[in-house]
């Protein structure tokens, strides 16, 4: 993610976004994905935002790595024990065979969708044989900017799980529905859960 107009939006809002995702490491699929992680695993939340998620991870012993783009951001990630925070972005991702697990939840959806092809594989190279990626996004086709200002990627599902399935993934989980965002609009996502085929 390296839209500025994107990345000033969060900088501002990166309290106000706190408040609206504090729960988010109480969610199911969330407790799936640490359960399908080896005991004391390394894993990655790439676009951590304040890092709940990577909190979650730490707590439940895990070696939990945060990064995001966004210094308010990290400032927040870092608040948090156990959890490892660093300024970084997918294109920072070029580790092999690091992580049991990568959480992506709702942040490459604000990359360029002609760069998903070369991030999921950047994703798949940095995964152990067998580790699960947590992909969240909102549904839809094309690109746009929202209310706010903010820069969206979106891919149909179809379009999602034939990307993910021709990069070297097998989808184990998925789950649709809809729900408000920062900016208040209400959209489509889907969110799944993958192993490294």
């Amino acid at each position: 993610m390296s839209d500025p107009e994107t990345l000033s939006v969060y900088a501002a809002k990166a309290t106000e976004y706190a408040q609206m995702t504090d729960k988010e490491a109480a969610r199911s699929t969330m407790q799936r994905f640490i359960a399908n992680v080896p005991k004391n695993g390394t894993v990655l939340d790439i676009g951590c935002g304040p890092g709940f998620a990577a909190a979650a991870m730490a707590h439940a012993g895990l070696d939990a790595h945060a990064w995001d783009p966004v210094p308010e951001m990290l400032e927040l990630a870092r608040s948090h024990a156990g959890v490892t925070a660093r300024q970084a972005s997918y294109g920072d991702l070029t580790e092999s065979a690091a992580y049991d697990g990568i959480w992506a939840n709702f942040s490459m959806l604000h990359t360029p969708l002609g760069q998903w092809p070369d991030q999921f594989t950047a994703i798949r190279t940095a995964l152990k044989p067998g580790g699960i990626l947590h992909f969240g996004t909102k549904l839809g086709t094309g690109e746009s900017r929202d209310s706010i200002g903010r820069l969206y990627s979106y891919m149909t599902e179809d379009a999602l799980t034939d990307l993910l399935t021709h990069t070297g993934f097998d989808i184990q989980y998925s789950r649709t529905g809809e729900e408000a965002g920062l900016s208040g609009e209400v959209a489509p996502f889907i969110v799944l859960q993958a192993t490294r085929a």
